[in-house]
């Protein structure tokens, strides 16, 4: 039985911010440096791929259809996503705790997740420091656009789509701000130590 001033044997850092806040940039800083970061978005299309027991669930929710040749049919779960609110959340209990087990095998101490807060991921895990990614909103919607080619309305229906950046900031121990002026790997150096006291 773990004792209650037992260490765990790994401290686990979550990567969070916003869709434009450049999280995927400072993850590759931290692969620089060595530090492998668990991508919960990658996890997450794995498992729907690839994972029988996620996708029995997931034809049971949305229909046969959800598969087609074995192939996740994404226009159709994209439509069964926006149809309700309740749809969303009836998928996200099928992935995020398969997830959420994925992280725990990986034996990574690093996670990136853009919905840490918005999908109460960070309720599934275990979490020691909340390290969050920020960048003025004309920054994030220009590099949505340029990203993905869409237009400006579009860019901004994504952001408002996600919890407001100033409540991630406030919820997390460390803001890392990617504005394109304030050097990202000082910032990042700064809260390693940090992390590492």
């Amino acid at each position: 039985m773990k004792q209650l001033n037992e260490k765990p044997a790994k401290r686990v850092i979550a990567l969070t911010g916003g869709i434009g806040t450049g999280k995927s940039f400072v993850a590759k800083i931290l692969q620089q440096k060595g530090i492998e970061v668990f991508d919960c978005d990658r996890s997450a299309k794995k498992l729907m791929r690839e994972n029988e027991e996620v996708k029995q669930k997931i034809v049971d929710l949305v229909g046969k259809e959800a598969y087609q040749n074995d192939v996740l049919n994404k226009a159709l779960l994209a439509k069964f996503l926006l149809a309700s609110p309740q749809n969303a959340t009836a998928l996200n209990e099928i992935v995020h705790p398969a997830v959420a087990k994925d992280f725990e095998n990986s034996g990574l101490e690093w996670i990136e997740s853009a919905i840490l807060y918005d999908s109460a991921f960070d309720k599934r895990i275990d979490i020691d420091f909340v390290v969050c990614v920020s960048a003025p909103l004309e920054t994030r919607i220009s590099r949505i656009m340029h990203r993905d080619n869409i237009t400006r309305e579009a860019a901004l229906q994504w952001i408002t789509k996600q919890l407001n950046q100033d409540e991630v900031i406030a919820k997390a121990d460390f803001e890392l701000v990617n504005d394109g002026i304030k050097d990202v790997e000082i910032q990042l150096n700064e809260i390693l130590s940090k992390i590492q006291e």
